[in-house]
């Protein structure tokens, strides 16, 4: 298995895409046809049957090439994941995995994910879903759509065939970075469901996901920051080779000897590497614990830990792909501003993808666990629990 091909093809026109608004549906199309999706199915499913870890490296290649294409994938990977652990009638959703099906998530709105108006409603013919969502990334490009919504005060999980009766996918995020995601708006308008299609019911102040899923989520970002590090340091090598310049000395130089532009492609190397190391360490953490979380011990101690290394990594991730994005235009002066060239693309994605699950909540978070011992998440679970017993008073009154 190698999509070494594939991913050589998105690599050469991800800035052109970049600059044109080009949606990436073929990229998408090719990995899909590939069997990318199944990257973690069993071989026995129909799958390629790779580790976390394995499916990580495929995932930071991806984002190295094109660090929109992970992204459009991350909701899909995470429903296998829920697959793998036994989700209700798994066969029939891996069927449509393993027939390179892809899915998109629905599951945030304008407020934020404990403010849940999109519902599920009993209508004249049965179930029906109404409601709006935004940040609904990869639904642009998926054949089925994963949707959080609530039920008779419940939260519930629906999958929803993205060309549905009354589904209306909008490509309107205006996002400065991550342009070509599709993270916008779909709008869900007395759209007829079954009941197989709601795979999950719980109460309204259980959080979203559980904790593996949680680190899961942040895991793929930090994979996808430390592809663009290695983008940078690639774009780097190819700016700096071929080039003479006239500056601060007389005649030509090569800039591949210039020892600042040494210096400094040493620098991007360095940050490289050091993101790659993290990352593949957040992903070793996550295979510790899938066993746990294929049994549902969801509130495992080691769980917790895992999470905390994540988080911890997302810090440093984050920090060290910004400071390479910004220290590649150190190589080339104003040349390497040129739009042409579109470099400062990697600075806007990686800006956009720091900024989904804020690193300054999540350093405020650790501080306390490492402070005072308070578990992860407290401060959304507690959000959670005031949220359902303000509706439970109510519905009481």
């Amino acid at each position: 298995m190698s999509f070494t091909d594939i991913f050589s093809d998105i690599g050469k026109g991800a800035s052109d895409r970049d600059r044109k608004g080009t949606r990436p549906y073929d990229a998408v199309s090719a990995l899909a046809a590939a069997g990318f999706g199944r990257l973690r199915l069993g071989r026995n499913e129909g799958g390629y049957g790779l580790s976390l870890s394995e499916s990580f490296v495929q995932l930071r290649e991806l984002a190295r090439a094109d660090s929109n294409l992970p992204q459009i994938f991350r909701a899909h990977f995470a429903f296998v994941e829920t697959l793998r652990a036994g989700l209700p009638q798994a066969e029939t959703w891996q069927g449509l995995v393993r027939d390179n099906r892809i899915f998109g998530a629905a599951m945030a709105e304008r407020a934020n994910e404990t403010s849940v108006t999109t519902e599920v409603t009993h209508g004249l013919n049965g179930l029906v879903l109404n409601g709006r969502k935004y940040y609904s990334t990869g639904t642009l490009y998926a054949d089925w759509i994963i949707v959080w919504a609530t039920l008779g005060g419940d939260r519930v999980r629906v999958l929803v065939p993205a060309t549905a009766t009354g589904v209306t996918r909008l490509d309107d995020w205006d996002g400065f970075g991550q342009r070509l995601t599709g993270s916008g708006t779909t709008l869900f308008d007395q759209v007829a469901l079954t009941p197989d299609q709601i795979v999950e019911r719980v109460p309204a102040d259980t959080p979203p996901s559980q904790p593996f899923l949680g680190a899961y989520y942040q895991q793929f970002h930090n994979t996808t920051l430390a592809g663009i590090a290695q983008a940078v340091l690639q774009d780097a090598l190819a700016f700096v080779r071929p080039r003479e310049r006239v500056f601060g000395v007389p005649g030509k130089v090569s800039q591949r000897h210039d020892p600042i532009v040494q210096s400094v492609v040493g620098r991007l190397s360095s940050l490289a590497y050091s993101t790659t190391v993290l990352a593949d360490q957040g992903a070793r953490a996550l295979e510790a614990i899938e066993p746990l979380f294929l049994a549902g011990a969801h509130d495992d101690d080691a769980i917790e830990q895992a999470q905390e290394q994540i988080f911890k990594a997302q810090q440093i991730i984050t920090q060290q792909t910004l400071e390479a994005a910004t220290t590649l235009f150190e190589v080339g002066g104003a040349s390497a501003t040129s739009e042409s060239l579109d470099l400062d693309r990697h600075w806007r994605n990686a800006r956009t993808l720091a900024s989904h699950n804020p690193a300054a909540q999540r350093q405020r978070e650790l501080g306390d666990v490492a402070l005072n011992g308070t578990r992860l998440w407290t401060p959304y679970r507690d959000g959670l629990r005031r949220l359902a017993e303000t509706r439970r008073a109510g519905e009481a009154a």
